[in-house]
């Protein structure tokens, strides 16, 4: 069994394969929801000899079923903002410590140290709710910073505390809250990486990526907007330091499917629907189908280009009791 400190160690394709089929073989016994689903679609886990066929659980299935594979109560259940009306998805995090260990590293990954640096995190949508895996990642890398806050709504605040500030700054935002913040004061930000995530929640209406990124760019005075992609569902984050190409770390990887046929996947340069391996799931499933598509790009970033028509309904019906 592959200990999960190993995860974070993880630097060539050999060791991610291994850990990838260890942790396959781990799930296929243990996630009673993914071995129910591997048994529907007529996968026999002994055949499985390369992560190229492991299949993907259709992220679906976290919004009825318990995706867990712990054998001790999980320390908290992570939620997904759900559109209203939209049954929330729940992801069991049996180790905070895992969860910790994951963004962190991450995060020194593309950002370097913590204590260097100041975040200030734009999210008034998730702040008010609870189940937020985005809160908790961002208040403790706050505590890790020793400096930065959360803001609601108070702009005025937010640009007197930043201006303040002579550290390099993090101002992490929900889209529509940077998009309000634009607006109202086209505020120059200087020594600052501006860094959106999610999208509108359906507070503006959608623009392509790239002019929403201009827009940005064009009223704080930034050449480039930084991007994090993450999901209640998933443990570890990826993150694009501009032009919408996200790059994760070394225990993540990105596959992408024909949209039709969840089981073919596309070559490097192949566009589709979007397929996570995250290692870090290590007490869920480690193999998420998303609803989102996007291409795949030769040295494993990849970009995002929308969500699959009808994702809400697609995909998890096998396993809805």
């Amino acid at each position: 069994m592959i200990r999960e400190e190993m995860l974070f160690r993880i630097a060539d394709d050999r060791t991610f394969e291994q850990a990838a089929l260890e942790t396959f073989r781990f799930q296929s016994e243990r996630c009673a929801p993914y071995r129910e689903y591997l048994g529907l679609i007529g996968c026999d886990p002994r055949q499985v000899q390369s992560v190229d066929d492991i299949p993907f659980l259709p992220i679906g299935v976290f919004k009825w079923r318990e995706v867990y594979c712990g054998e001790e109560r999980p320390e908290i259940v992570f939620t997904s903002s759900a559109t209203t009306g939209m049954t929330p998805s729940r992801h069991p995090m049996r180790s905070l410590a895992l969860y910790e260990e994951a963004f962190r590293t991450a995060f020194r990954l593309f950002y370097g140290e913590p204590r260097r640096l100041s975040l200030y995190a734009l999210l008034p949508n998730y702040l008010e709710r609870e189940g937020s895996s985005l809160v908790y990642m961002a208040d403790r890398l706050i505590a890790d910073c020793g400096s930065g806050g959360f803001y609601l709504h108070d702009y005025d605040r937010l640009l007197r505390d930043m201006a303040a500030d002579p550290k390099p700054k993090i101002l992490l935002g929900v889209s529509y809250a940077l998009w309000e913040l634009a607006e109202r004061y086209a505020p120059k930000l200087e020594h600052t990486v501006v860094m959106e995530t999610g999208g509108m929640k359906g507070r503006r209406e959608e623009l392509p990526k790239e002019e929403f990124h201009r827009i940005l760019c064009d009223a704080f005075g930034t050449e480039a907007i930084h991007s994090e992609y993450g999901m209640a569902e998933l443990t570890s984050q990826a993150y694009s330091r501009g032009g919408g190409i996200f790059r994760t770390p070394p225990w993540m990887r990105v596959f992408v499917r024909d949209v039709n046929d969840p089981f073919d996947l596309h070559p490097a340069g192949g566009r589709g629907g979007i397929d996570i391996v995250d290692l870090a799931n290590r007490y869920s499933c480690a193999f998420i189908q998303t609803e989102d598509i996007g291409r795949l790009l030769s040295d494993g970033s990849f970009s995002i280009e929308g969500r699959i028509d009808h994702s809400e309904i697609r995909g998890c019906n096998l396993l809805i009791q």
